[in-house]
Order: C-alpha cells, then structure tokens, then sequence
C-alpha cells in the first residue's frame, strides 16, 4: 500500500463514518419527533404552569399583605401596650407618693 492508495482509504473511511453518523443523527430526530398528540399535552402543561404561577404570585402577594397589617398592629399594641405601662408606672409613683403623705400626716398628730 502506497501513500496515495493509505490516503485514499483513510479518506473513504473518514466520509463513511461521516455519513453514517449524519443518518444516525437523522434517524434519532426523526424517532424523536413529538406527535401532534405530544404537543398538545405539552401545551396543555405550559399552560397549568402558567396558572399555577399565577396563583403562586397571588398567594405571595395576599401573604406580603396579611404580614404587613399584622406587623402594623403588632406595632399598634406595643405602642399600646408600652402608655399602658408608662400609666401604670406613673400611678404606683402617685400612690407611694400619697402614701407617704398619708403617713407624714399621721406621724404629725
């Protein structure tokens, strides 16, 4: 085998494993293919994707909301609850106060 004919069957083969690859590849996407069938269930799918997201966002969005109003009377009782104490505070000093007034008076008789 000379050079020329090493070259030219080199070349053959290379071209038929080329071609044989090429039909493979085609076979393979042919069997592959999706059916009319197929696409409309794929459609079918997207679209309950589609909606299934939707509702998502609207659970998010009604969850951000009922956080936010729960957050802000949270904030409202504590505000509330913080005068009550501070009313609170100021009426034990008033009573001790009068208590020592009471007694101071009744200490002088």
């Amino acid at each position: 085998m000379n050079r020329t004919e090493f070259i030219t069957a080199t070349a053959v083969i290379l071209f038929s494993a080329f071609v044989l690859g090429w039909f493979a590849c085609w076979v393979v996407q042919r069997l592959a293919r999706p059916t009319n069938a197929n696409m409309g269930e794929l459609d079918h799918m997207a679209q309950q994707l589609h909606d299934a997201e939707e509702t998502r966002d609207q659970a998010i969005a009604q969850l951000e909301d009922s956080e936010a109003r729960l957050n802000s009377r949270l904030r409202e009782t504590e505000a509330e609850l913080q005068a009550a104490m501070d009313g609170l505070r100021e009426s034990r000093n008033e009573v001790e106060e009068l208590r020592d007034y009471i007694e101071k008076k009744l200490a002088r008789r």
